[in-house]
């Protein structure tokens, strides 16, 4: 049976990034799709402010190839394009579409850079198109992992790939020469934000040949996002709710009660096995010896 996609209208598709420096040095935004599949209860995506109506659907960007490549075409200056800022560019449509791919390709021959955010093991397909843009201009691949706990993982995240096989794919990048991490992006207070968790995905990922992992001890709720996740995660650890209610109210940050005390274990256990875990020093690493980059680390 062919399957029906639903397709939306778009001008522009690839945008500049006002503070690059404040995420991974991207300087482009790129998203083909809209909305997402991957079922994940706190996705902040889902927040009432972006306008996103039928979430779970995921739409396509009319001509979104001729689009990117107009885009493309017109920038003054190359730099890093990111994508999966809003909607995971490897959702289970991307198999078929090959959009992304095909965007990867486009990105190679404008002699930009990539930086992609995902969930999904399936950016290991890709791997023949980032060692090209690599020839050239820095290439990042950021594994989006909240629990090392696979069993967990299918109750908060259940259409995604199991953390165990998105690790798997990051090792497959690495081996390749691909610049990886992890980004521990949420830690969901009271149900993910434990010493063991934080431990075994930084062991977990030394083991897949990470280079870093990111964190900010924390989660956001925003209408619409709020309403979703209290739902859902009442279901799997009963009395959560209850919780945020009491410590973050109507709060957008809720950062874990313990963040000053796991971020001394995260740290700790960064630095002994040699992951990067500082915002400046991971996007100094990755574009090292790439256009203007500094010699030396401020």
């Amino acid at each position: 049976m062919e399957t029906i996609i639903e397709t939306i209208p778009a001008k522009n598709i690839i945008f500049k990034n006002k503070s690059p420096d404040q995420w991974f040095g991207l300087d482009y935004n790129m998203n083909i799709y809209r909305g997402c599949s991957h079922g994940c209860i706190y996705c902040d995506s889902r927040s009432d402010c972006y306008k996103v109506t039928d979430f779970d659907t995921v739409k396509v960007k009319k001509n979104a190839l001729e689009i990117i490549r107009n885009d493309l075409r017109r920038k003054v200056k190359t730099g890093v394009v990111g994508s999966g800022a809003m909607s995971d560019p490897y959702n289970p449509l991307e198999k078929e579409l090959k959009l992304t791919r095909n965007s990867l390709e486009l990105i190679n021959a404008f002699s930009f850079g990539i930086g992609l955010t995902t969930k999904s093991d399936l950016i290991a397909r890709d791997a023949d198109i980032l060692q090209d843009i690599k020839s050239h201009s820095p290439v990042i691949a950021l594994f989006s992992i909240s629990t090392a706990d696979d069993e967990l993982c299918k109750k908060l995240e259940p259409n995604v790939s199991p953390a165990s096989k998105r690790f798997e794919a990051m090792n497959a990048l690495a081996e390749q020469g691909i610049f990886c991490g992890v980004l521990i992006v949420p830690l969901l207070p009271y149900v993910s934000d434990t010493e063991d968790n934080i431990v075994q995905i930084c062991r977990m990922a030394k083991e897949a040949g990470a280079k870093f992992v990111y964190t900010y001890m924390g989660m956001t709720l925003r209408s619409g996002n709020r309403e979703y996740y209290y739902e859902h995660i009442d279901n799997i650890m009963p009395g959560t709710t209850k919780k945020y209610n009491k410590r973050f109210g109507l709060s957008y940050i809720c950062t874990s009660y313990n963040a000053k005390g796991l971020f001394k274990v995260f740290t700790t256990e960064c630095e002994r096995l040699g992951l990067l875990y500082n915002m400046k020093a991971i996007i100094y690493h990755y574009k090292a010896g790439y256009g203007s980059t500094q010699l030396t680390l401020f």
